[in-house]
């Protein structure tokens, strides 16, 4: 449940210019939200980031984070660059043409050339980056087994899942509750399949954001006074075909390109 205890205490936090860049269509209505447990506080993109740590618990990215991953990215571009692209793109199911590697990603092709230049049929953002390089430089190209785990359970992944819980499967919920939808239009537009429903689901639906590494999101509708739940689960051969923080970022990743597909499709 909110932590606050009526809608006013969060219109009161926010700048009242209806500016809409949450996707509400006034603040007064996404505070009710906010309140009812629809959206997450960080989802107003004028709140200082201050705020939204002290009321919300969630961690916002400095600028020495930022920093870090854009070190991160750079250092792993150069890196992927040098590499044998032939062999990596046999390994990994991918293809090489002339001095370039293409991996498919979400059913899209994204590449990279000798020169360290990236080329993508979607948006080039560090969460689908690095999890991308390093899976081409890593990835020991070992096929899925379809034995479905937690990022909890993936390796050093225990201490991480509090904080994925809430940036990736609490987030991805909150759009579901909204509108099931959703999953159609990720199958759709990312190239995804619905599966035979798994753990009991209501929706069982798997997403390739690197070819080796499928993603499972599994959605339970509420039922009998209990809340709607929803689960992120990997292959366990994520561990050898990629890592932890890959998981992590691709997880987290995902859950704001649902939350910004819900607002653009009208769900949220």
């Amino acid at each position: 449940m909110s932590q606050f205890r009526n809608a006013m205490e969060v219109f009161k936090l926010l700048e009242k210019s209806n500016c809409r860049e949450c996707g509400e269509k006034t603040c007064l209505a996404f505070a009710g939200a906010v309140f009812q447990d629809r959206r997450a506080l960080s989802d107003c993109p004028r709140l200082d980031g201050g705020t939204v740590e002290r009321l919300s618990g969630g961690p916002v990215v400095s600028d020495n984070e930022q920093a870090s991953r854009e070190a991160l990215m750079a250092g792993l571009v150069g890196e992927a660059a040098r590499a044998d692209f032939a062999e990596a793109a046999a390994r990994l199911g991918g293809t090489c043409t002339g001095n370039r590697l293409t991996l498919k990603v979400l059913g899209k092709d994204f590449s990279i050339d000798s020169t360290g230049k990236l080329f993508s049929d979607i948006h080039v953002n560090p969460w689908v980056v690095v999890p991308f390089l390093k899976h081409v430089l890593y990835g020991q190209g070992r096929p899925p087994s379809g034995k479905w785990v937690s990022l909890r359970d993936l390796k050093n992944g225990r201490e991480l899942y509090p904080l994925f819980r809430k940036r990736c499967e609490e987030s991805m919920k909150r759009a579901a509750d909204i509108e099931t939808d959703l999953f159609d239009a990720i199958i759709h537009m990312f190239s995804g399949r619905e599966v035979e429903k798994q753990f009991e689901s209501d929706v069982s639906v798997v997403l390739h954001p690197l070819p080796l590494v499928p993603v499972m999101i599994c959605y339970w509708l509420p039922e009998d006074g209990m809340e709607s739940t929803l689960g992120v689960y990997f292959d366990e051969t994520m561990d050898v075909n990629s890592d932890v923080d890959s998981a992590f970022m691709l997880g987290a990743g995902l859950a704001q390109m649902f939350v910004k597909l819900s607002q653009t499709h009208g769900f949220v």
